[in-house]
């Protein structure tokens, strides 16, 4: 069973919660930094993450480059706006399958919840047709599956 929620809001926003057994600081972690990444934020079982370039700071680049091993690959690009540690990522990013898509504009807040982090990424598109055609894309189902190794990678690496 998923622990992704998934809704929309208006013509162009989507929200995403999920709670993690981890502390904020984990989570941020696993958000920001290329080997962490790597090992979790490879959506269905297997693709890999060749390229992981993360700067997170304001202004910082972002490219991750994926491959499913068969000669399927695409990649996505952007710019971290803000970066509050442990509590807070706002950036930019567009996907490249292969032509641009239009920009995302996330941010990602971390809350303490319990004994984990409550996680709600925000996503603004910027109309309700981008909107339409990313959520047609079954984006849930690798975002969970991506969220299920961080929840394993999380606890693996817990002191």
């Amino acid at each position: 069973m998923s622990k992704l929620t998934l809704k929309t809001e208006g013509d162009t926003h989507v929200v995403v919660t999920r709670h993690f057994a981890a502390a904020p600081e984990a989570v941020y972690r696993a958000h920001t930094e290329p080997a962490l990444i790597q090992k979790w934020l490879l959506g269905p079982d297997g693709w890999t993450m060749p390229v992981c370039i993360n700067e997170a700071r304001p202004g910082g680049k972002i490219r991750y480059e994926w491959s499913d091993g068969k000669g399927g690959s695409f990649y996505l690009t952007g710019e971290f706006i803000e970066t509050v540690p442990f509590s807070r990522l706002v950036h930019v990013e567009r996907m490249h399958m292969p032509d641009a898509t239009p920009d995302n504009h996330v941010e990602t807040n971390f809350a303490p919840d319990g004994t984990g982090t409550l996680m709600t990424m925000r996503m603004t598109l910027p109309d309700a047709a981008t909107r339409a055609a990313m959520l047609s894309t079954g984006m849930e189902h690798g975002m969970e599956a991506s969220y299920v190794r961080l929840d394993k990678l999380s606890a693996e690496t817990r002191p």
